[in-house]
């Protein structure tokens, strides 16, 4: 299906982007990664517009998280408890469980573009137990277009070798999540080291 849709993309362009994007936020298998830095590729050769195609891969995903966010409003137990039924989903959904559980910005902010695979999740538990709207909807829109800017961006600066953009992006967010995970590690520590004090402190 990615060599078809990739195909699609010099004749269809910014509406493909969108729907790709918007499809993939609500778990469906959809290649967005590879479409945004094919995109971005076609911008570099001039025929595609470069903030278009921004916009139209940025839209496409708030849109998405937008349905995921209100079906978890709407339909939250019902539809989680049909979910869990698989193994895979219900780990997914624990992980994003957990996320949404300690740090509920951050874990939107972040599963945009940093832990995508857990985005569409995060989407649905926020809904379900009524994360606020607006913050949900701000954090969403700050990562999503982190998420396009970092791909069609990527894609733009490579001039179209999407395995060579592939390849680097894939490095540099595993250093980044490396380091994330190494700093919050770090503040886990200090945070309880510091109440252990305070409490032998009392």
């Amino acid at each position: 299906m990615t060599a078809w849709l990739l195909a699609l993309v010099p004749q269809y362009g910014l509406w493909l982007l969108a729907a790709t994007t918007f499809f993939s936020c609500l778990a469906l298998p959809f290649p967005a990664s590879i479409l945004m830095l094919t995109a971005g590729g076609f911008a570099a050769a001039g025929d595609l517009v470069l903030w278009q195609s921004f916009v139209a891969a940025a839209v496409g995903a708030i849109a998405g998280d937008q349905v995921g966010y209100w079906a978890g409003h709407g339909y939250g137990a019902t539809l989680l408890h049909r979910l869990r039924a698989d193994p895979a989903r219900d780990r997914l959904l624990a992980k994003a469980d957990a996320l949404m559980d300690r740090q509920g910005l951050l874990a939107v902010y972040f599963s945009r573009w940093l832990v995508s695979p857990l985005g569409p999740w995060v989407n649905l538990i926020a809904g379900s137990t009524r994360y606020g709207w607006t913050r949900f909807t701000l954090a969403g829109v700050a990562g999503e277009a982190t998420w396009a800017g970092l791909y069609v961006g990527t894609g733009y600066g490579f001039a179209g070798n999407v395995e060579a953009a592939s390849e680097m992006l894939g490095s540099a967010l595993g250093m980044v999540g490396g380091v994330g995970a190494v700093v919050v590690l770090g503040y886990w520590l200090f945070s309880s080291q510091r109440s252990d004090t305070d409490n032998g402190r009392g």
